[in-house]
């Protein structure tokens, strides 16, 4: 197999279990002169597995500008140079967008070598609608997030999100509201040891108790059409009329007095108005 000089080689990796890579992506990480990695040690391991002698160049979200420069420079003598993540397929929630941008600019071909993702592994055993829209990180503040989370709650697709382990109960908390009749899978650890998968309806969902390691990958349902879609003109009405008085609590409390219907619909039914000012 040989490689061309002046094209930039995107190469998956595996999430976990080694034996996950394809017999072109060794082939090209063992024809590279240059392997740009975000950290040097984690690579080391995958390539000395698989006897793979060739320069690692550290190329991560906190020197990935600074680095343009002498990438190209590299191009420009010549050397074949191939991309990797951490693990799975470069550039989803990885760095590499300045430098696939740089290349396209200077007419520096791209070669994808597909591989693993833990996207499309988490959503190949969801049993949920393959239309998806993957999101990635979440914000980490709760000011956003409920932001974000507004803008997704309508979304009739399958939501796919990577999760930091520590922070997933702040999380959950907040998938309880904005997606209430939901399915979710929690995908930890995919092809490693201790690989788990927990699927439970969003409503019955409780918090963990005990901390979790590891990298967490979620998928949200689709929106299920059966579920009554609480549209009524009467209910927005009251929440708009409250919601110039009292506080989004005291709203939901007000509306439910007279209302029989969804806590949590009506709750984020507020919470989008409030954040839209729609009142």
């Amino acid at each position: 197999m040989k490689l061309l000089s002046n094209h930039l080689y995107i190469v998956s990796t595996p999430i976990g279990n080694l034996a996950d890579i394809t017999f072109r992506a060794l082939k090209v990480l063992k024809n590279s002169d240059i392997i740009l990695c975000e950290d040097t040690r984690r690579s080391i391991k995958l390539l000395n597995h698989y006897k793979i002698n060739k320069k690692l160049l550290s190329y991560h979200k906190f020197n990935e500008k600074k680095q343009l420069a002498n990438i190209i420079k590299q191009f420009n003598e010549g050397k074949i140079l191939s991309l990797i993540s951490d693990a799975g397929t470069p550039l989803l929630s990885d760095p590499g967008k300045l430098l696939v941008n740089e290349c396209i600019q200077k007419n520096i071909k791209l070669v994808p070598v597909p591989g693993v993702s833990s996207i499309t592994s988490a959503l190949s055993i969801s049993g949920f609608k393959d239309q998806f829209l993957f999101y990635g990180f979440l914000p980490k503040t709760e000011a956003e997030l409920k932001k974000v989370l507004t803008s997704l709650c309508d979304n009739e697709c399958s939501l796919v999100f990577f999760i930091p382990s520590i922070k997933i109960n702040f999380y959950i908390k907040h998938f309880k509201i904005f997606f209430a009749g939901r399915k979710i899978l929690i995908a930890r650890e995919i092809s490693k040891i201790h690989e788990t998968f927990i699927r439970e309806d969003i409503d019955k969902l409780n918090t963990f108790k005990a901390k979790v390691k590891g990298e967490v990958t979620v998928v949200i349902s689709e929106k299920f059409l059966k579920t009554k879609r609480f549209d009524d003109k009467k209910i927005v009405n009251k929440a708009k009329k409250y919601l110039k008085k009292y506080s989004l609590k005291d709203t939901v409390n007000l509306i439910l007095e007279t209302e029989k219907t969804n806590k949590k619909y009506v709750y984020n039914l507020c919470l989008k108005l409030k954040n839209e000012k729609n009142y």
